[in-house]
């Protein structure tokens, strides 16, 4: 099954999907059940580095992060020098912010005592949700909440584990990115395309569309 990209005539999306990027991002990846570590590494380091930001100023970065942090393998930011570290801080290609910065090699480190420890990331952080999608169904993105007990759940645990920007409204947003929940607008026409995802294990490829595997 495979994520659309065309939204069907008679049927609308969320209503925070307003530009040309976010449209894509929405119609293709958002909410898209992940279990791809490299992928959920990725977004935990997007999401932190939104923090105070728009999240459309983080997609117009995301290939930048991709150059800049050799293609967020956890394995190979972990490994980064204080040189590369520093010359990041003026590169424009990403929020040059060195506490984010520094958090992302942070993290990858944290990302991979995980992995030793549950097997993958993915199997660490589906636990917060009970290993598959909840699915909500709300009239509007205003009825979304910013923050839920699982969120904070993980922003507890994650912080106890060494990670950082990780609070549980940035907790939220990731778990909403990655499809640990379905927090589509029930009149959108991805709610119940997303929905019909929860029983498979999915990542995006290189264009966001999804890609299930058992």
């Amino acid at each position: 099954m495979a994520a659309s990209r065309k939204r069907p005539l008679d049927a609308s999306r969320c209503r925070w999907a307003v530009s040309p990027l976010a449209v894509a991002y929405h119609d293709t990846e958002w909410g898209v059940p992940s279990r791809d570590d490299r992928h959920l590494f990725e977004m935990l380091v997007l999401e932190g580095a939104q923090a105070g930001l728009s999240w459309e100023t983080i997609l117009r970065k995301r290939d930048g992060y991709r150059g800049a942090f050799f293609g967020l393998d956890p394995a190979r930011v972990a490994r980064m020098t204080k040189a590369r570290r520093l010359g990041l801080s003026s590169d424009e290609r990403i929020v040059r912010n060195r506490a984010k910065i520094e958090s992302a090699v942070v993290n990858a480190r944290a990302a991979l005592d995980v992995q030793r420890e549950f097997g993958s990331l993915a199997a660490y952080l589906w636990n917060f949700t009970g290993g598959r999608p909840r699915q909500n169904r709300w009239r509007s993105s205003r009825d979304v909440p910013a923050v839920t007990d699982a969120s904070v759940a993980m922003s507890r645990d994650l912080r106890r584990r060494g990670f950082r920007f990780v609070g549980p409204t940035i907790c939220y947003a990731f778990m909403q990115a990655v499809g640990m929940v379905n927090d589509h607008e029930i009149g959108c026409f991805r709610h119940r395309e997303v929905a019909r995802l929860r029983a498979f294990s999915c990542r995006p490829d290189a264009t966001g569309e999804a890609s299930p595997r058992r």
